[in-house]
């Protein structure tokens, strides 16, 4: 932290030369861009849940825009399943499905959760309910605004590399693409999968579907991993690894309450 407030003071007082540019070696440092790097960078570090839902809201608008959005027979699935789901610890949900061939879920920090076409073809009511209140355990305990904080820093970070001229200053345009996929592609840990599995069979015991909703829906995308489907659940594996360990301990789980009934 002090290195960084040491940089911003640094670019400060260039900036209030009123240098536009200055030169070390030879490159040409973009000092007004430098500046608002570091002040990116600065501020990634203490995003408020507030910040992380206005980002949020704003990648998905980009999103909704940019995917083909289903209001027929999905989404009338959808609206079936999540009828009085409303909001989850006071954050207000919205729910849409994406119309495309790939196998994802996610929910992102406005309380956006976009569920993928191909997802809802493989899964059945209580399965996909499970994978839903997943992501949505992401939201709930912080990791998706640990991924967009890392996702902002690394693209504040592209910012401060373009500041010193080069291609890379170009990626900046491409800054909603990179947070999107903070929570569309995000690499959480086994203990945060672990704590979201968790979340899911709470979640589907609480709304009325079944205990083994989160175990099944992971078996099952173990088996389409393993078979001729392979490739169309290549992307949610990426992002979900361990399916096969994390299914046996869910069904662990539903077993005991099964059992404590």
């Amino acid at each position: 932290m002090r290195r960084i407030i040491a940089v911003v003071l640094i670019l400060s007082a260039f900036a209030a030369a009123a240098q536009a540019q200055i030169k070390i070696g030879n490159r040409t440092i973009n000092v007004k861009k430098a500046v608002q790097a570091a002040s990116d960078v600065a501020n990634a570090i203490t995003l408020s849940d507030e910040d992380i839902a206005s980002m949020s809201h704003e990648s998905v608008v980009w999103m909704d825009e940019h995917n083909p959005v289903d209001t027929l027979e999905y989404d009338a699935r959808l609206k079936r399943l999540t009828a009085g789901i409303d909001q989850v610890n006071g954050l207000p949900l919205n729910f849409k499905v994406y119309y495309v061939s790939d196998v994802n879920a996610f929910a992102c920090g406005d309380g956006s959760i976009r569920v993928f076409s191909a997802l809802m073809d493989m899964m059945d009511d209580d399965e996909l309910m499970a994978i839903i209140g997943h992501e949505i355990g992401h939201v709930v305990n912080h990791d998706v605004k640990d991924a967009m904080k890392n996702a902002y820093v690394a693209s504040a970070a592209l910012n401060a590399a373009g500041a010193a001229g080069g291609k890379i200053a170009q990626l900046s345009e491409s800054q909603l693409g990179e947070l999107t996929s903070a929570f569309v592609d995000a690499q959480f840990s086994q203990k945060q999968e672990y704590e979201a599995d968790e979340y899911g069979f709470r979640f589907c015991v609480e709304h009325g579907f079944s205990p083994y909703g989160m175990a099944n829906g992971l078996n099952k995308l173990v088996e389409l991993s393993q078979g001729a489907k392979a490739s169309v659940v290549q992307k949610m594996f990426s992002s979900h690894p361990d399916s096969e360990k994390r299914a046996a301990r869910m069904k662990a789980i539903a077993d005991e309450y099964i059992a404590g009934k």
